[in-house]
């Protein structure tokens, strides 16, 4: 049998209509199964309350029979007691005492115990002298002058299971004489049991004042004189009528009640008698069991009548109805439920579905033909785009060139040559806008190619920066660039990827007040290469950062921002990043918090072929050679530099950590020590405090040079003793100038 509702239709899910219906009947069902178990469990407990009025009744029969019995033993002995032959000669006694034997079943002996204990009259014939001075049931008859039903006690003189009567003889002054006993053969004491009925496992047992077992059913023989176990004595002693569940040595649980045999002045013997509690509720669990299968039965039909009708009536219909949503949900918006429309739920739904498609039908015929205007629109905004461009490009070129020909023709008037300069500025900036449009409407209409190759992202960011430093100068930025150690490689066209990131920097420059700070960050993360550019200026709110890489998208002018525009640079950037596969986002914590712009790029993890470094950096050239003590943990650049160094004639020693550049210190005292700052044992700032102390070494010069560019960093290195600080890649013209100054100062000393 399968379960569920349309596709997974496999399964029995309860959130589907059909499972919905099988458990409404199946809490419909529960107060009956509920009414079921009770009515089990009341008859369970019926049965055990009528066992436990059978299990009285037949204890006390039973503690009837055996009080009868001992009855009868007392009237036997208080008739002896009266025979004058009894205490006269021991002949006589004994006839008459095997005579009374004879004719008494279930008696084993009888005789007459002297006040001294001594057995001197006996039925049975005395082999050897024989003193019951010792017995308890003596000792009691002579002191309570009455009948008593002695202990269990293995007879001395029969050798047999027995217990003892006794009764004193007394004489007319009220004197005891004797004492005369008869002892009863327990297996005589059982024989009525066979007269009552119990069920297989049941347990019929008689327990003497001391506990000990004096007559049992069945296998009596083995239990004579054995103790009772201490729960049976404990329910002995505390039931009363109650009836008392115990397990037995054997392991079985019985339900038992308890009954005393006669009165106190007859016995102090108690019946017991003990059935199965497995026995007793057998037939109740019977019928619950069958009770239990009708209603599993009854159920089960229910459930499967309620599965096939529900799948005729409503799954059936709902499944068309989710076939129909589907279809509309693909589009096919021609799609209909093909349920008649009746006054019921499902009726009513499949009229609201058609509805609902129909309406879907012409509005989406409405939302085609308004795409297609708007589409159209599209269109002509580009075109116009480009005719706009083009037409202010022609204009532009001979005021350019005719701006260049008046400073060329009278350089010798400051105020032409000032005139000329704003126009070439103003020219440039306007061309900046045009290439912009121009930009846009290629990009828009997918006319862009890229000529792309393997690149170093490093040289696209220096390129840019050199394209956007007059801007940063002329509004007093301070720029930091950070930048990895190891090679950027993408691939992509150099020239937009500059674009990219002059625009980023374009960007930030615009929106940031004179003196703030620009930050440019490239690091390795996963399988992209991130570039991070941050600056603390006027910030964007929430609604501004969600478009801002929309077309002709600017934040509120202020008078403070000089710099124009027309809301193309980041549209580019954006669309430049994607033809690259990258991603480019935005983010600021808000107005006057500075903004954030992160790009994406995929790495290029194939093998490279390096390219040669820039012309400009020449090796070093003039000065005095200095000893220049070269630490640093890439071994590749140290070699490289070392080679350098060691072109301008300098004496170079190198480590690889701060450890043995201290050591290396001590030996050969350097002029100038070259840092790096994040060295395997301890950094490059540690290492330079440490060199401070040093005599040897306290007034060299000391140069980090390290991939770190942020001004904390910088900042944290100079106050650690560093006297320059250098970014990776270092910029030799730079190291050339300082270690010129250094050796200038060497000679001075």
């Amino acid at each position: 049998m399968t379960f569920g509702l349309g596709r997974s239709k496999g399964r029995f899910r309860l959130n589907s209509l059909r499972s919905r219906l099988m458990l409404l009947v199946a809490l419909a069902i529960m107060p009956l199964a509920v009414m079921t178990i009770l009515s089990g469990i009341r008859e369970r407990e019926h049965a055990i309350k009528a066992s436990e009025e059978n299990l009285r009744r037949l204890t006390g029969m039973a503690a009837a029979n055996e009080a009868q019995s001992l009855e009868g033993a007392r009237q036997i002995l208080v008739d002896l007691a009266s025979v004058p032959d009894l205490m006269g000669d021991t002949a006589k006694c004994t006839s008459l005492l095997s005579d009374v034997l004879d004719r008494n079943e279930g008696f084993v002996n009888f005789g007459l115990i002297q006040l001294n204990g001594d057995v001197t009259c006996s039925a049975v014939p005395l082999l050897h002298p024989v003193n019951l001075g010792d017995r308890t049931h003596f000792r009691r008859a002579i002191n309570e002058r009455r009948f008593i039903a002695g202990d269990y006690v293995f007879g001395r003189v029969i050798k047999k299971h027995t217990i003892n009567l006794t009764y004193p003889v007394i004489d007319r002054s009220g004197k005891v004489l004797a004492v005369v006993f008869a002892a009863m053969d327990l297996e005589g004491l059982d024989t009525f049991i066979n007269d009552i009925n119990l069920p297989p496992g049941s347990v019929l047992a008689t327990a003497d004042a001391r506990g000990a077992t004096i007559s049992r059913r069945p296998d009596p023989e083995r239990y004579f004189g054995k103790r009772m176990s201490d729960a049976t004595l404990q329910a002995i002693a505390t039931a009363g009528q109650r009836a008392v569940t115990i397990r037995g040595e054997d392991g079985v649980e019985r339900l038992h009640t308890f009954a005393r045999v006669g009165a106190p002045a007859l016995s102090d013997y108690t019946v017991t008698i003990g059935i199965p509690t497995e026995t007793i509720t057998s037939a109740a669990r019977h019928d619950q069991l069958m009770s239990l299968l009708g209603l599993g039965a009854t159920t089960m039909l229910a459930l499967l009548a309620a599965w096939l009708v529900g799948d005729v009536l409503i799954v059936q219909r709902v499944r068309k109805l989710m076939g129909t949503a589907e279809r509309i949900a693909a589009g096919d918006l021609d799609a209909r439920s093909g349920i008649g429309y009746g006054h019921e739920e499902i009726g009513n739904l499949a009229q609201a579905l058609d509805r609902m498609a129909a309406s879907l039908q012409k509005k989406e015929a409405a939302r085609s033909l308004a795409e297609r205007e708007l589409r159209a629109a599209d269109q002509r905004k580009d075109e116009f785009l480009a005719m706009l461009a083009h037409e202010l490009r022609n204009p532009l070129a001979p005021i350019s060139t005719g701006a260049h020909l008046l400073k060329l023709l009278h350089s010798d008037n400051a105020q032409i040559t000032q005139t000329c300069s704003i126009i070439v500025r103003q020219v440039d900036h306007m061309t900046s806008l045009v290439d912009d449009l121009l930009d846009v409407s290629r990009v828009t209409r997918g006319l862009v190619s890229l000529s792309t190759q393997v690149l170093d992202l490093k040289r696209v960011v220096d390129d840019a920066a050199e394209q956007i430093r007059p801007l940063i100068t002329a509004r007093r930025h301070r720029l930091v660039v950070e930048l990895p150690p190891a090679p950027a490689h993408v691939k992509g066209d150099h020239k937009r990827l500059v674009q990219v990131v002059a625009n980023l920097l374009n960007n930030s420059t615009k929106y940031t007040p004179e003196g703030g700070t620009l930050r440019l960050r490239l690091e390795a993360e996963g399988e992209d290469f991130v570039m991070t550019v941050m600056d603390d200026g006027i910030g964007m709110e929430p609604a501004l950062v969600e478009r801002v890489f929309d077309l002709f998208t600017q934040a509120e002018r202020t008078p403070d921002r000089s710099q124009g525009g027309l809301g193309l640079g980041l549209a580019l950037v954006k669309s430049l990043v994607e033809l690259h596969g990258g991603t480019v986002q935005a983010a600021s914590p808000g107005l006057g918090k500075g903004s954030t712009f992160t790009v994406r790029l995929p790495r290029y993890t194939q093998d490279v072929v390096l390219a040669p470094q820039p012309a400009g950096e020449q090796p070093l050239e003039g000065g005095a050679p200095l000893r220049i003590l070269l630490v640093d943990d890439n071994v590749d650049a140290v070699h490289t530099l070392q080679l350098f160094l060691h072109s301008a004639g300098h004496q170079i020693e190198v480590a690889y950590s701060a450890g043995d550049a201290l050591e290396l210190a001590k030996a050969v005292p350097p002029d100038v020590c070259l840092l790096d700052i994040g060295l395997p044992d301890f950094d490059g700032n540690e290492l330079a405090r440490r060199l401070r102390r040093l005599p040897q070494t306290s007034g060299a010069t000391l140069i980090a040079m390290t991939g770190y560019g942020r001004q904390q960093d910088r900042d944290t290195a100079m106050a650690a003793g560093f006297d320059h600080y250098l970014v990776k890649p270092v910029n030799t013209t730079q190291l050339s100038d300082i270690l010129a100054a250094a050796a200038e100062a060497n000679i001075k000393r």
